[in-house]
């Protein structure tokens, strides 16, 4: 596919590098931390013209409209499973920061149980997916920092919702950036920068999918944050497309389709800063396929366990085990607290439908202990869990 020839590139410019820490360390590594290294300068991108040759724009319009598909599909059943799908991305995302932990740990860790960080990180990025459509409505610098503060105020707090105050770079040494793969633009540019990023989201000429992808490629190479840049980086995509109304009651799992081919993914993102757009174009459409069929698989898998459960369950119609059990599709590892918060009951009559659906075959506990109990949905768990094994089948 064609690249375009007229979107402006992200240019460089030298800068000093000023640290206590080049005195420091072995001699034969001080030269490398002294003098002057290339930060990138960004692109204005605010008012400039995205040119798509034939065949990107026909992949742009066939990814939007399996997306409104999916989105379309079945409302009344899809309405029950936007939690999941939220989730599965969350966790998919995360991934691509090589922050894994298992469905049953995530959940765990919502309960607020204490364990793995990753799962932890995890949860907070649910968070910041969730408040990503939340803010929706006004796509604004305000919103990016929103969704970041959800994402770090427990892993960064001091720098949670603020734009970085230092430099930032990926690859090379940890001490400086000289010899990094890319610095990205200095912490004074970020403000305008970002600005400008946001005016170009608030376009309403151009094609919502390809928006998405160049506003996705602009942002991760300001590179706004200290850390949680990807992730915030991927909510604003979920933000964008339901600000356009190609999604309105589902989030797609993209991220488990860039999980595909990660190194591609990289490679686009660095291509768009030579002035590139089109790769990342491109990678984002063709991670929406694969995303989408490992969402219709994963809900075709809850299904078919929802379906057991009506002839496993022996409570009658609209009492609180089958309410609960509706809701373990979106809360898969529940307690007794969780269980009559969701269906507004006392913990005594919660604690009554969580032994209603153990007695039926619905709920497993985990562990063995008689205090502080916690229960899985061990069929809707095993689901997540495939999706998340056909993801990470892919990239091997």
């Amino acid at each position: 596919m064609a690249s375009d020839p007229t979107w402006p590139a992200f240019g460089t410019e030298a800068l000093a590098w000023e640290s206590s820490d080049a005195e420091y360390g072995p001699r034969t590594g001080r030269s490398h931390r002294r003098g002057p290294y290339e930060a990138a300068l960004p692109a204005r991108i605010a008012d400039a013209e995205l040119r798509l040759d034939g065949a990107t724009t026909a992949l742009v319009a066939e990814a939007s409209a399996e997306i409104a598909r999916l989105d379309g599909e079945s409302l009344g059943s899809l309405m029950s499973f936007a939690s999941l799908l939220l989730r599965t991305e969350a966790a998919s995302s995360s991934q691509i920061e090589n922050l894994t932990s298992s469905p049953k740990a995530i959940a765990l860790a919502e309960l607020g149980r204490r364990g793995r960080a990753n799962a932890d990180e995890i949860v907070a990025n649910v968070g910041a997916m969730t408040r990503a459509l939340d803010v929706a409505d006004r796509l604004d610098t305000d919103a990016i920092l929103a969704m970041h503060r959800v994402l770090m105020r427990d892993h960064m707090p001091d720098a949670a919702g603020q734009w970085r105050d230092s430099a930032v770079w990926i690859g090379g040494s940890a001490r400086s950036p000289h010899g990094a793969d890319y610095v990205a633009p200095r912490s004074a540019l970020v403000p305008d920068a970002m600005e400008d990023l946001m005016r170009f989201v608030a376009r309403d000429d151009l094609p919502a999918l390809a928006q998405v992808a160049v506003a996705h490629a602009q942002f991760e190479n300001i590179h706004p944050f200290p850390d949680g840049n990807g992730r915030t980086g991927r909510a604003l995509m979920h933000a964008q497309l339901r600000h356009a109304a190609l999604t309105r009651h589902v989030v797609v799992p993209i991220s488990a389709g860039l999980l595909a081919e990660t190194d591609r993914y990289f490679a686009a993102l660095t291509a768009y800063r030579t002035g590139d757009p089109v790769p990342i174009v491109v990678r984002v459409c063709e991670a929406v396929f694969p995303a989408l069929q490992g969402a219709r698989l994963l809900m075709d898998d809850v299904s078919a366990a929802r379906e057991r459960w009506a002839t496993s369950v022996r409570a009658r119609r609209g009492a609180s085990a089958w309410r609960l059990a509706d809701a373990l599709v979106e809360r898969p590892v529940i307690d007794s607290r969780l269980a009559a918060e969701l269906l507004g009951v006392t913990m005594a009559n919660a604690q009554s439908a969580i032994d209603r659906l153990v007695e039926d075959g619905v709920l497993d506990q985990i562990g063995r202990g008689a205090r502080d109990r916690v229960w899985q949905a061990v069929e809707v768990i095993e689901a997540m869990e495939r999706f998340a094994d056909r993801a990470h089948r892919r990239t091997g």
